[in-house]
């Protein structure tokens, strides 16, 4: 690609263009001048839509957001060190989640000393760090580079989009000096730089693997993360039907893996079924049950299918492996269903009887869950279980749900049971702070849908939410956020009666840290960025505060339902 004449800002905007990223997340600081004075540019045609957020994390996890709803590789613009430190968080979640964003932050490497702009005194005193931004966030990416050099700009440009999107797919950091912005490259990029495919699956480990599951007696499919393909999904549920085998997802599934009302989902607990097994296909699974050791027992083999099967970015896994087989888990499941295809007599005779016996038991777990829910709807404070019950029962066919909850993500995967592959994100993983930006990004993608953040009140303090409730009234992009409000941080509670079940914190009832009280009025927060807000503790009222919220919401407003249940303490 031609680069050579253009500055350093222009190379940078039409390079991205060129490696398709259609999307610039933003909250830089002020060494981006060079790129905002390019971006008012009417001659330059080939650049991303530039999305310039208020705060570093809702940034990143709207690119979050954006790469989970589309596929796509976003780009993010942030400020130096500082603003780094801010992300970095955010940037180890997509890490984990293998969610790929190409990371820019700016940086000054002369502070004035040569001829040229000058970045100012406060970057010296207040700003600059030694080894600067990459150093503070290796270990949040990865894959991070300095530039030193403006020779090398255009190269590593491409290169950190190449990187982002080969397999295990993530977060890379670039650090680019204001001063190679401004000044007028010398080079060319190279003429193409390619994607690189995902890895296509050993032929001869796909045919053992569809071999083990027609030996198996009683085969047991465990996923996390297959749902964030849906053409994935598509050929697991042909696969689970044509064998019967039925399909476990986890507690902290992030993804709809399989339909929830398939009569061969078999709920959100693998330990219940483990030993029932003699083998276990693990698809895109980051930690299937807890701990690894309390895996299937009695000579079960276990099978790991995945594009980053053994988990490097973890420093233990510890998982029984029998055969890991490592590639694409769409052309995985792709080519397995056609060997099952060929092979279907093999296993006719027993079909009828195990996909009979499996209906059974989802009709029996869907039944308690329906009698657990009804036994709480008149409960006051309000039973999350009820809340999520009736989003379910009004929640518009193409909706989208964006989760961050911690302790009630198995009840929204529960009870959410309408949603499709494709609308459901989970909106964090290990930090909190993240959901509001990665609801924004889904709402990027999906300008046309209704996206909706399921939130607790202790997630909700975490973000950065003035910042986001700003862009989401910037640039027009209403969200529903429901707050699930007791009053505190659950999670931190839950550890002390578990730990000292006749400690003094359980016989005075003193949970120290634990309460957020007394607690805001967070619907108010809607009307200051013109949207619509209510707080519901009243079970006869949650379905119809759901339908005037969701009017609100058609008409263009931000809303916030602030739900409140039986506080922490």
């Amino acid at each position: 690609m031609k680069t050579k004449g253009l500055s350093g800002a222009e190379a940078f905007l039409q390079l991205l263009a060129d490696m398709d990223v259609d999307r610039i997340f933003a909250s830089p600081g002020s060494e981006w001048a060079p790129v905002w004075e390019s971006l008012a540019n009417p001659i330059l045609k080939s650049r991303p839509k530039y999305l310039s957020s208020r705060h570093e994390e809702i940034a990143v996890g709207m690119a979050s957001g954006y790469a989970k709803a589309t596929g796509r590789l976003p780009a993010v613009m942030l400020h130096t060190t500082v603003g780094v430190l801010h992300a970095s968080m955010a940037m180890r979640g997509a890490l984990h989640e293998n969610v790929p964003m190409v990371v820019f932050a700016g940086e000054s490497i002369r502070f004035g000393e040569d001829p040229g702009p000058d970045p100012g005194g406060h970057w010296l005193g207040q700003l600059a760090d030694v080894g600067g931004p990459t150093r503070l966030v290796e270990r949040c990416a990865k894959w991070s580079l300095a530039i030193n050099t403006k020779a090398i700009l255009p190269a590593t440009i491409q290169r950190a989009c190449q990187l982002a999107m080969t397999t295990p797919r993530g977060p890379v950091f670039v650090s680019l000096p204001m001063e190679f912005l401004f000044e007028t490259m010398s080079v060319d990029a190279p003429g193409s730089a390619g994607i690189p495919l995902s890895p296509i699956a050993d032929h001869r480990g796909l045919d053992k693997l569809v071999d083990m599951l027609f030996e198996a007696d009683h085969a047991l499919i465990v996923t996390e993360e297959c749902g964030r393909n849906v053409a994935a999904v598509e050929r697991l549920v042909e696969i689970s039907d044509l064998l019967a085998i039925p399909v476990v997802e986890t507690r902290t599934a992030g993804y709809v893996n399989f339909p929830r009302n398939h009569p061969l989902h078999a709920g959100f607990e693998p330990s219940a079924i483990l030993n029932e097994s003699d083998l276990v296909l693990l698809i895109g699974a980051i930690a299937p049950w807890h701990p690894p050791s309390a895996g299937p027992k009695n000579g079960a083999q276990v099978v790991v299918l995945d594009e980053n099967p053994l988990r490097p970015e973890l420093p233990y896994w510890g998982y029984q492996v029998d055969l890991c087989v490592t590639g694409s888990v769409a052309s995985s499941l792709h080519q397995i269903l056609e060997r099952v295809k060929r092979r279907l007599n093999d296993r006719d005779a027993s079909r009828a009887q195990s996909l009979d016996h499996w209906a059974k038991r989802h009709q029996e777990q869907a039944r308690a869950w329906r009698e657990e829910v009804l036994a709480c709807k008149d409960e006051r404070p309000l039973d999350m279980r009820w809340i999520l019950h009736e989003i379910n029962e009004v929640l518009p066919a193409e909706a989208i749900v964006v989760e961050e909850t911690i302790t009630h993500r198995y009840a929204v995967n529960r009870y959410l049971n309408r949603l499709k592959p494709g609308q459901f994100f989970s909106g964090a993983i290990g930090g909190l702070g993240t959901g509001l930006g990665t609801a924004l990004g889904v709402k990027s993608a999906a300008p046309d849908q209704p996206v909706i953040l399921v939130i607790g009140d202790g997630s909700f303090n975490y973000n950065p939410v003035l910042a986001a409730l700003g862009f989401a009234q910037e640039y027009r992009m209403p969200i529903m956020i429901i707050i699930l409000n007791n009053h505190g941080f659950l999670s931190q509670k839950q550890g002390i009666p578990l730990h000292y079940p006749d400690g003094w914190a359980v016989k005075t009832n003193t949970f120290v840290g634990t309460s957020i009280s007394p607690s805001p009025q967070y619907s108010c927060l809607a009307s200051v960025f013109g949207g619509f807000g209510e707080k519901v503790d009243d079970p006869n009222e949650v379905r119809p505060s759901l339908k005037r919220a969701f009017m609100a919401l058609a008409s263009g407003k931000l809303v916030i339902l602030d739900m409140w249940l039986k506080p922490v303490n």
